[in-house]
């Protein structure tokens, strides 16, 4: 897969296309959360890519892309850098965590430039939203005095499920292999963390008119899981999904549903029965 890259401003913006050139499957870009590049959505992306051509972008400051100053509105402007890189009209836009921050802005700024959307693992921002549970609050400033490594796998740790980590603990080693290379230093990472804390959605998601799905790990010790009912009350005629015993890296503990409910709401309009 090569590697493109679209100009934002005085950026490079780093994404791949997976799938065929040619082709009259719709297209589907994928916002990963912080921290990960575009490899960060694990197996999922062989399951989406048999319906869907995929663009996966590198956020700012992650990956191969240029870091600069690093917000939410500046990252959706680096996506429509990459839809008009390509020449895409109207493409469905899936998000997850910050991403789906990403999404959201992109959305009510940009309504011409999603046709379906998808939020996943994420909140509607300040200030009428759940705020990060305390526990995962304390990590993200523990990390700062902790080396790269150690910080990394408790983070992983803390975003996948405990049921996950006890049934499935080679899970953690998967993602960290790809998380490797994806953050350049602690001091992006923490410029991503405020790009997320600080972003500030207030009740403008009401004004969302894309067919919205939405969907959450009800073990998410990430993002707290009662944002996804925010979200699908606020967003008009949305569907809510939730996964049970899944923590906030839901898409790598079970791909199959995930990819699953992704495809047949983007394609049919329906889901599989979870949650709302």
């Amino acid at each position: 897969m090569r590697t493109r890259y679209a100009v934002s401003g005085e950026l490079r913006i780093a994404y791949e296309l997976r799938g065929p050139l040619f082709t009259t499957q719709p297209t589907l870009l994928l916002i990963q959360g912080l921290g990960f590049d575009a490899s960060g959505w694990g197996t999922a992306v062989s399951l989406l890519r048999r319906r869907f051509k995929l663009v996966l972008i590198d956020n700012r400051g992650v990956g191969r892309s240029g870091a600069g100053a690093i917000s939410v509105p500046a990252m959706a402007d680096d996506v429509v850098a990459v839809l008009d890189d390509i020449a895409a009209g109207p493409v469905h836009v899936l998000g997850a965590s910050l991403g789906g921050m990403i999404a959201q802005d992109l959305v009510i700024r940009h309504p011409g430039r999603v046709d379906k959307l998808v939020l996943a693992c994420t909140t509607p921002g300040w200030p009428f939203a759940y705020p990060m549970p305390s526990a995962t609050v304390r990590l993200i400033t523990t990390s700062k005095r902790l080396p790269r490594d150690v910080a990394a796998r408790r983070h992983i740790e803390n975003a996948l499920s405990p049921s996950t980590l006890e049934q499935h603990s080679d899970l953690v080693e998967q993602i960290l292999a790809r998380q490797q290379s994806a953050t350049a230093d602690q001091a992006t990472w923490q410029r991503q963390v405020a790009a997320g804390a600080s972003y500030v959605g207030g009740l403008r998601q009401r004004g969302i008119r894309a067919r919205t799905l939405i969907l959450h790990g009800a073990a998410d010790r990430v993002v707290d899981p009662r944002n996804a009912r925010l979200l699908a009350a606020r967003i008009p005629d949305s569907r809510l999904v939730t996964f049970p015993g899944l923590g906030h890296l839901f898409f790598w503990e079970d791909p199959a549903g995930f990819a699953d409910a992704v495809t047949s709401f983007l394609l049919d309009g329906g889901v599989d029965g979870r949650g709302r």
